[in-house]
């Protein structure tokens, strides 16, 4: 070989080794900046997780201060047994419902908030704050209804679009008078087993500013019951994509004819779980039972029972039974 291929090849071994070189120098600098960056990047990552916790905490609180917002959860009123429940597919729920003295009647609400999380937990105390307001000022719960849409619409661009179930119960005359703003209908179960829907009303609230309502009546005689609900009981789904609907609901209820008011409420909870099998519910669930019992003909001249200071602990759990036991009880 020549003397100046061997020393073109001289020239390129000694580039090579600087480069290398240059390489090892350079790779502790390139190391440390790495190291650097994950640190910063583990740091943002650990700052968004206690802003999470944060986040969730707050919502965990809201939800508690909306649930006492609904209470009482379970109470005796003279003939009448009442209990209400929400179980929420989040923390915050767009449904609520409300017992509330009204002079010598009872107040009795239920509604649900088109949409959920959030907003519809804030609209929620709004909206149960007009309620609160209008029923006090007028008796016909048509007015009231009325009142609590035209507020609700006024200056607001976009109100939210809720439904409404409104009553009032009168003691002495055992009667109840309502007004329906586009809940799904509520249900009386008599005595007998016969089933009413209470359907009038009017639209939904937020709609139209104008709305007009009615009301309706019905008398509970002992032994009778309302049912009233949001639509995420009859619209829960199956894994077969099947609707548990009104059928199954009056069934589910009659099938526990004469139990008392918080029975029948978790037990159709049960018959809806039940049906819903491994399939989450997918829209809030609020149950409201309103029973007047049969043993208490000759206790009406007596002192009305009251209990509007229980205290409110959220949802109780439902234990259903296995699926091998439920067989077993129909067997019988």
């Amino acid at each position: 070989m020549s003397d100046i291929g061997q020393n073109a090849i001289a020239n390129r071994l000694e580039r090579e080794k600087s480069r290398e070189g240059n390489a090892r120098q350079g790779l502790p600098a390139t190391a440390r900046s790495l190291t650097a960056g994950i640190q910063s990047v583990k740091q943002e990552l650990d700052a968004v997780r206690r802003d999470q916790a944060k986040l969730q905490q707050a919502i965990y609180e809201a939800a508690q201060i909306q649930r006492k917002l609904c209470a009482p959860r379970e109470l005796v009123w003279g003939e009448f047994e009442i209990a209400g429940e929400i179980f929420p597919v989040r923390h915050l729920s767009g449904d609520f419902f409300k017992v509330m003295e009204l002079d010598s009647a009872l107040g009795l609400a239920v509604g649900d908030i088109a949409g959920k999380g959030l907003s519809a937990g804030i609209w929620q105390a709004h909206l149960m704050g007009l309620i609160r307001r209008s029923a006090r000022r007028h008796s016909d719960p048509a007015v009231a209804v009325a009142e609590v849409n035209a507020e609700l619409c006024q200056d607001q661009d976009e109100p939210p679009i809720a439904a409404l179930f409104f009553a009032r119960l009168d003691p002495k005359e055992n009667e109840l008078v309502y007004c329906n703003a586009g809940l799904p209908a509520p249900l009386v179960l008599r005595y007998n087993k016969t089933v009413e829907r209470l359907e009038r009303g009017g639209p939904m609230l937020g709609a139209l500013q104008e709305a007009a309502y009615d009301s309706g009546s019905v008398r509970l005689n002992p032994g009778d019951l309302l049912l009233a609900y949001s639509d995420g009981v009859t619209e829960c789904r199956n894994s077969e994509d099947k609707e548990f609907e009104m059928g199954r609901l009056s069934a589910a209820v009659n099938a526990v004819a004469g139990a008392s008011a918080n029975q029948v409420l978790f037990s159709t909870l049960g018959a809806v779980l039940d049906f819903a099998e491994v399939s989450s519910p997918e829209d809030d669930l609020t149950l409201l039972v309103v029973r007047r019992r049969e043993s208490t003909m000759n206790e009406r001249s007596g002192s009305r029972s009251k209990d509007f200071s229980t205290p409110y602990r959220g949802p109780t759990p439902v234990v259903r039974p296995k699926k091998a036991e439920r067989r077993g009880n129909r067997s019988k």
